[in-house]
């Protein structure tokens, strides 16, 4: 080795002495910079302040959870909203939602509606999911599906304004004669059983959407059950479900207006009914959204988050049973159950959310009437309590019954929170103002369904939520023809007018028909009303374009994006 001696020595030293001071000095600078880059990447992936998890820009991805799992997918049967939710999303039928309460074509690009029938032009650039076209056939089938007697479909009813329809439903004719045919590919015409000017209305629906009869019959009874025993022709396709655990969306490339679509993925990897964790999920940045209820709604305002309200247009009440056998087919048991009911107090002291309304009608406040509001034209009965004149009435029940003591009353509800709270509310007055037993059967959300159905119930806490912004998406839920009519309820008199709103092409005779099924529905206590529902929540404010509806999927997030994606 050459050793280099020079007579400045001694700074050469200093010099690289200052040169490995610089050097230590940038390597600690950079330390700290990488140190300052995993702490904010820290965040980024688990505090509220990045959110990554719950939205992701570079792949355009939202992560969102579900309230409970969709009890199946198959548009010919589904009638819950969670199913409802996910269809809107995955299905398109022949029209869909534009802004607002507008409608838009949808497989159909074109549409021509009279009083005896309507045609529909299809779009050549519809596809299925594998790349198929979508054909007339294909709704063809699917209709026919809708009102045959063995799929036991709970929406055939919605398909009732066809020709043959409900003769068909009660076995009385072969599907083929249903008022559809597909007069080619591209062409879909309709016969009436009755003029039915609303009809595009229900043509938005996912009941009325296609299903491709081959891949259908492959599937030997299974379609809808999981993600590959479905074909998908709307905007996205689910990619993952994992029954109970995870359900995941992705954009369908074979969608006619994939353009329109901003999101890649709507990730689903949480399923629970528990307000408490879904804000957890929030607050930890797993989730983009999530409702609020009483008790979380100060945990987000103390955080300082935007809080969202919204009415979603439903009613929710207590339905009774009047199947052979049930106590509560008894009017003057129902009457006295009615007198010590008292929906404001149950808002305002036990709910306490911001945006519920007392419920005081099955049809609620938002749906239009002649000239105005339904509501405004033609008032409900008032509610009111009269404990005294509601034991009067248990007295004259038990005297019908031939007892001495009631049974317990039997009341079905969800497992959620918000289901406990309001039942345990409910049977606390009923033993306190008439001494009645009230026992509390509670099921997760498919279970409930499941035992609403069956008629396993007195009482069941429900609710129906609006398919169409028509009186008539409430005013027919009791007919008898209905299957959501889990109670069983019968009334010619409430069928009859029913017929009346759904054939008459005045609209004060159909309004005057509403109203007086809103007086029988009251003064035969079909229902107890509880409230209309508000939803408040919070949301990722860089979640774009997400849309409450009243009609429709909801939330729907066809035209949502990620802020900051490309």
């Amino acid at each position: 080795m050459t050793q280099i001696i020079t007579d400045s020595g001694d700074s050469f030293t200093r010099a690289a002495g200052r040169q490995l001071i610089l050097l230590a000095l940038f390597g600690l600078l950079g330390f700290i910079a990488l140190a300052m880059l995993l702490g904010w990447l820290s965040r980024l992936t688990s505090g509220h302040d990045g959110l990554a998890e719950a939205v992701d820009p570079l792949t355009g991805t939202i992560t969102l959870a579900m309230t409970g799992e969709p009890p199946q997918l198959d548009s010919t049967r589904a009638t819950d909203q969670v199913s409802g939710f996910v269809l809107g999303h995955v299905m398109e039928s022949l029209l869909r939602r534009g802004p607002g309460m507008t409608l838009a074509p949808g497989v159909a690009e074109r549409w021509e509606i009279t009083d005896t029938g309507a045609t529909f032009w299809l779009r050549d650039t519809a596809r299925w999911s594998d790349g198929q076209p979508v054909t007339a056939h294909d709704f063809v089938f699917a209709w026919r599906n809708v009102v045959d007697p063995a799929t036991a479909s709970e929406y055939a009813f919605f398909l009732f304004p066809l020709k043959n329809a409900e003769a068909i439903n009660r076995g009385e004719l072969p599907i083929e004669s249903l008022g559809v045919r597909a007069v080619d590919d591209q062409t879909l015409a309709i016969d009436f059983e009755r003029p039915t000017p609303y009809f595009e209305k229900l043509a938005v629906y996912t009941t009325y959407g296609p299903v491709r009869q081959d891949f259908y019959e492959s599937r030997n009874g299974s379609y809808g059950a999981d993600a590959d025993a479905l074909l998908y022709n709307g905007p996205f396709r689910i990619t993952t479900w994992v029954h109970g655990a995870h359900l995941r969306m992705e954009k369908n490339p074979f969608y006619w207006d994939a353009d329109r679509i901003k999101l890649d993925v709507i990730d689903i990897p949480y399923v629970t009914s528990d307000p408490n964790a879904m804000l957890n999920l929030f607050k930890d940045g797993k989730i983009a959204t999530a409702p609020l209820v009483a008790d979380t709604l100060d945990n987000a305002l103390e955080h300082g988050w935007q809080i969202n309200r919204f009415n979603d247009g439903g009613v929710f009440y207590i339905e009774f049973n009047f199947r052979p056998g049930r106590v509560t087919g008894n009017a003057n048991l129902r009457k006295a159950l009615q007198l010590v009911s008292d929906p404001g107090e149950l808002v305002y002291k036990v709910m306490k959310l911001p945006g519920n309304l007392p419920g005081v009608s099955l049809f609620p406040a938002w749906l239009p009437g002649l000239n105005g509001y339904f509501r405004q034209e033609y008032p409900p009965e008032p509610m009111r309590v009269d404990v005294a004149q509601a034991r009067r009435y248990l007295a004259l029940a038990k005297q019908e019954l031939g007892v001495d003591v009631l049974p317990p009353l039997v009341l079905l509800t969800g497992d959620d929170p918000t289901s406990n709270t309001q039942a345990e509310y409910f049977q606390n007055v009923f033993k306190r103002t008439l001494g009645l037993e009230v026992k509390i059967d509670k099921q997760i959300f498919k279970q409930r369904l499941a035992k609403m159905t069956a008629g396993e119930f007195d009482m069941v806490m429900a609710g129906w939520g609006p398919d169409y912004d028509d009186p008539l998406t409430f005013a027919d839920l009791f007919t008898s023809w209905n299957k959501n009519n889990r109670g069983m309820y019968s009334n010619p008199e409430l069928d009859d007018l029913v017929r009346i709103a759904q054939r008459s092409l005045d609209p004060k005779t159909r309004m005057d028909a509403f109203g007086a099924i809103q007086k029988i529905i009251h003064d035969d206590v079909v229902i107890m009303p509880n409230y209309e529902r508000g939803i408040v929540y919070v949301r990722d404010p860089r979640l774009k374009g997400m849309v409450r509806r009243v009609v429709g999927a909801d939330p729907d997030y066809t035209n949502a994006y990620v802020e900051g994606s490309r």
